[in-house]
């Protein structure tokens, strides 16, 4: 077994302690950041997040790959710095106004990272011209929203007719999700893309941006 299908094995068994070791080893050995990245930590995470869309592993399982990845990630992040890798791009995510829920998008951005995108948290609460902004100063082409309760599914609206006041909607796809959001709902105020569960939200982020 090469040492980058052990890294992918022990991630996704959420073996933080090994991930650490295996990735320290890669590095030893000559192999470069990106592709102990790529065909190790990227690799064991597209498995994970496929098994949550399937409903094979649970929210703890990713939890625990997510934790595993951060660690072996960790050792990488001055040699990819070094060997100018870029990742394949940028967004902004946050629970929307009023909501002070993040397991769904702390869920939506471990998948995304796990994708290789650089993701900004904005954290909870967060307004439509915070969004906005942030997204701007980032240079990120991807806003992502999210909501638990019905009550402020509003907010979303909020930030997609703010972008258009602020003449920067074509500028960024606005992706929607959470437990209340539906397909028609994103259709209705104008979002790009909605998202039913982590994985296929950062699937479609992906696909967005390397297109």
């Amino acid at each position: 077994m090469s040492i980058l299908t052990e890294i992918s094995e022990n991630l996704q068994k959420g073996k933080a302690k090994d991930v650490k070791e295996l990735v320290q080893t890669a590095i030893d050995q000559g192999m470069t950041a990106k592709q102990i990245l790529n065909e190790g930590l990227i690799a064991g995470m597209d498995v994970i997040g496929l098994k949550f869309r399937n409903n094979e592993v649970y929210v703890p399982d990713v939890l625990i790959a997510a934790r595993a990845m951060n660690m072996g990630a960790a050792l990488l992040k001055p040699l990819l710095v070094a060997e100018g890798v870029e990742p394949i791009g940028k967004l902004v995510i946050g629970t929307v106004k009023g909501d002070l829920h993040d397991i769904g998008k702390n869920l939506v951005k471990m998948m995304m990272e796990g994708k290789g995108i650089e993701v900004i948290d904005l954290g909870v609460d967060v307004d439509a011209n915070t969004f906005i902004e942030k997204a701007i100063e980032n240079k990120a082409s991807i806003i992502a929203l999210s909501a638990l309760l019905t009550t402020t599914m509003e907010s979303m609206k909020t930030v997609v007719e703010l972008a258009k006041e602020k003449g920067v909607r074509d500028q960024f796809t606005i992706m929607i999700g959470g437990a209340p959001i539906t397909q028609s709902y994103c259709d209705n105020i104008g979002a790009d893309i909605y998202s039913p569960d982590a994985g296929s939200a950062a699937e479609a982020a992906y696909q967005k941006i390397i297109s």
